[in-house]
């Protein structure tokens, strides 16, 4: 089992230490979070990215409008912090009301404050070959993983079972870059892929981002192959007390009896996650203060 959540603790470490020295020169990072509406979800989310700050000493602040806010409003406020130097990074928080345009939105925000890694101009250094900005966090976390694992994906066949812009497209141009840690070759699968099984026995390295459980199952996956399970998927278990628990999108169970390694669910992909958006906000700020 692969503990996702060891590896985003040592990249907090180095977070902590960029950090520190930024300050010492006289730059404090500093992250603004956009919260729109009262979704217990997104309000877990923000808490616990701001936690992850504080602990890598990364300034934070959450800005909150409330569900019923305008298009205007949301516009106005990134636009406020687009201007605000005390800021390096801004995240606005997904979902937001279904009132408002979310590609609007993030794509109203700095592309140089986007520590999201999805503006436009983003990913268009990415598909470029530019890495040396921000990348989408989920996807550099999956890269990460598999280099401080000893799984570099260069010569190996790397299947993505999903095409989202979030994971599956990013994560595709990161594995088929030319360059280390990268230089593998790729097949994405998705919903309209009719034996998603024929190309997965073939991988070296399987990544499931579809956003369903068990939608990788054991015969699915050649032996000794490496899974990395992107999904977290709210299951009914009514032997918790809380009557659920947390999936991801591989049949975990059996999936690791076949598979050479294996993401844990929850603890793996999603501590990554936050710990590429301090790395993705340090790095602004280094940028900013460089100029």
């Amino acid at each position: 089992m692969i503990d996702g959540a060891a590896i985003a603790s040592e990249i907090r470490s180095e977070v902590a230490a960029r950090a520190a020295e930024l300050r010492e020169q006289g730059t404090t990072p500093g992250l603004a979070a956009m919260l729109v509406g009262d979704d217990p979800a997104s309000e877990s989310y923000v808490a616990a990215k701001a936690r992850a700050c504080e602990e890598a000493g990364i300034f934070a602040e959450t800005f909150r409008l409330p569900a019923t806010a305008s298009r205007e409003d949301v516009l106005g406020l990134v636009g406020q912090l687009n201007a605000d130097t005390r800021f390096h990074g801004i995240l606005p928080q997904l979902p937001l009301p279904s009132h408002i345009d979310e590609r609007e939105i993030l794509d109203a925000v700095d592309p140089a404050k986007d520590v999201d890694g999805l503006h436009p101009v983003n990913l268009g250094r990415l598909v470029r070959g530019d890495t040396g900005g921000a990348i989408p966090c989920t996807p550099n976390g999956v890269m990460e993983i598999l280099q401080r694992t000893g799984n570099d994906p260069a010569g190996k066949h790397v299947v993505i079972v999903g095409r989202s812009t979030l994971v599956g497209r990013p994560l595709a141009i990161l594995l088929s870059n030319k360059g280390p840690g990268a230089n593998a070759t790729v097949t994405i699968c998705h919903t309209g892929t009719p034996d998603i099984g024929a190309y997965t026995r073939q991988a070296d390295i399987v990544v499931v981002a579809a956003g369903r459980p068990n939608t990788l199952t054991a015969d699915m996956v050649s032996p000794g192959a490496v899974v990395i399970d992107v999904g977290t998927n709210r299951i009914d278990d009514a032997s918790r007390e809380r009557g659920w628990r947390l999936v991801g999108d591989a049949d975990a169970r059996n999936v690791r009896e076949v598979a050479a390694a294996i993401t844990k669910v929850p603890g793996g992909v999603g501590p990554m996650t936050i710990a590429m958006l301090l790395v993705n906000t340090v790095r602004a700020a280094a940028r900013a203060a460089s100029q």
